[in-house]
């Protein structure tokens, strides 16, 4: 797949090493403008360039490249790792009107070491997870097929997450999807190999593994979307 992005310079790499042994205000301020230059910029040409595509095939998912795109700061205030930045640079692209319902989205994080790419619903609010697991209860069948093709499962990987170490309540525990029901997350997630990260192949990796991933995604949104106000299938033109 021919891309318009040409990869990170060779500056991002050595900068995150950098920013790795020192990860420190003192260290970072006055390297901004390296990282605004080297990382940032790139990232933003990145997002846009995968809006394009997924323009193509899951245009509801199309974001903003500047609100898709999270802050290299790290939330410290519950975490034992007071270190102040992120070595890793990622970007979400959410459902467009479905923030509010927990739709789950996409997501990608490249760094010096890796490039992690995923699709799916990671830690959602107790109705949320309560409506997935009716849907999944309900149309098992469909969600094994989806996770059966061969060929999506090469770039897709398999679903992931956090789960029960029992079936929840209401649910049979002999259930034949009880293993996909007592999941807390589904999620999607492959690792790409780093060296991708400096060249033009980078982009069209990402939104090779998108694509197939965009059939399980949609299907773990269904139950979401579907208690969406009549008013809104209005006035949403997508």
């Amino acid at each position: 797949m021919q891309s318009v992005f040409s990869g990170f310079p060779p500056e991002m790499v050595r900068f995150f090493r950098s920013l790795k042994r020192n990860n420190r205000r003192e260290w970072f301020q006055p390297r901004k403008h390296l990282f605004d230059q080297h990382i940032k910029a790139p990232m933003l040409e990145l997002v846009s360039a995968i809006n394009t595509d997924l323009a193509k095939f899951a245009p509801e998912y199309v974001t903003e490249p500047k609100n898709a795109i999270f802050r290299i700061y790290r939330d410290t205030r519950f975490s034992a790792d007071k270190t102040p930045y992120k070595t890793h640079v990622a970007a979400s692209f959410s459902r467009r009107g479905g923030e509010r319902l927990g739709a789950g989205g996409f997501y990608f994080s490249v760094s010096h070491e890796t490039i992690e790419v995923a699709a799916g619903i990671w830690h959602p609010e107790r109705d949320v997870m309560l409506l997935v697991r009716n849907h999944i209860g309900e149309t098992h069948e469909e969600l094994s097929r989806l996770l059966a093709d061969k060929k999506a499962r090469k770039l897709a990987g398999e679903l992931k997450g956090s789960a029960l170490s029992r079936s929840p309540k209401g649910f049979d525990p002999a259930h034949p999807a009880a293993e996909l029901i007592k999941m807390k997350d589904w999620v999607l997630e492959v690792t790409l190999d780093a060296n991708l990260v400096t060249t033009p192949q980078l982009h069209g990796a990402i939104v090779e593994r998108f694509r197939a991933m965009t059939p399980v995604l949609g299907y773990l949104n269904r139950p979401l979307l579907a208690r969406k106000p009549a008013r809104d299938l209005l006035t949403d033109h997508w």
